[in-house]
């Protein structure tokens, strides 16, 4: 199996008053395409800080980050924006979902930031129907649970038939029978769709979940398992 992500070396620093806090130090793994993967650690290990920077959402200190052998790190803005809206999918814990558009125009304006044109009508009932909500594609985020909204959010983060999702703590906020039905729903996902799927939590009752799990602590990989 191929590997879709390959960090090395991986530092973050942030200027603080007086000097500057180490927040990840010297991370390095590899993410098998086609994979759930879990990393696990409790509140400020450096979980989120990790998942920005493998989105192409904050740069590091120094370290690379390969995305399908690309470094990341080395491209231009323009250039990282773009990998963002057509490689990559977000789902956060804030499920950030706009409240006057319906769960299929959510998911079918993914498409259209994704510069896709052909049959998005086809490609957003399709993916509401994966996450179980073809009857409530019409309804809006006010009119949906918890669970419904990040429900919406994942079929948004799948639409444009990214190769990477990052999934930030998106079960923080579910009780936990639902956050279950959100981890099955990812294995499915990753089988269906060929997609790997790299998700936060300090969830202990998930953290066995994924094919591969690695934990943090204190901004260093101290468990790299599959």
């Amino acid at each position: 199996m191929n590997d879709i992500i390959t960090v090395k070396d991986l530092n973050r620093k942030f200027p603080i008053s007086g000097g500057e806090i180490h927040v990840l130090k010297n991370i390095s793994l590899n993410v098998p395409e086609k994979c759930l993967a879990i990393l696990k650690g409790r509140s400020g290990s450096g979980k989120t800080t990790l998942i920005n920077l493998l989105g192409a959402l904050d740069n590091p200190t120094d370290g690379e980050i390969l995305i399908n052998g690309n470094d990341i790190t080395k491209m231009s803005e323009y250039d990282r924006e773009i990998l963002r809206r057509t490689q990559i999918g977000f789902v956060f814990q804030s499920v950030s979902l706009i409240p006057m558009m319906s769960a299929y125009e959510n998911v079918e304006f993914s498409l259209r930031l994704a510069g896709i044109n052909e049959n998005r009508k086809e490609r957003a009932t399709e993916c509401l129907k994966m996450v179980g909500l073809g009857a409530r594609m019409n309804h809006m985020p006010a009119e949906m649970s918890g669970g419904e909204q990040q429900r919406v959010a994942i079929a948004r983060a799948i639409a444009h038939r990214p190769k990477v999702i990052f999934a930030d703590e998106p079960t923080a906020e579910l009780d936990s029978q639902t956050a279950q039905a959100v981890m099955k729903l990812f294995k499915e996902l990753v089988e269906k769709e060929n997609v790997t799927i790299i998700m936060t939590t300090h969830d202990t009752g998930l953290m066995n979940a994924g094919d591969v799990v690695f934990e943090l602590e204190d901004g260093e990989i101290v468990n790299n398992g599959r």
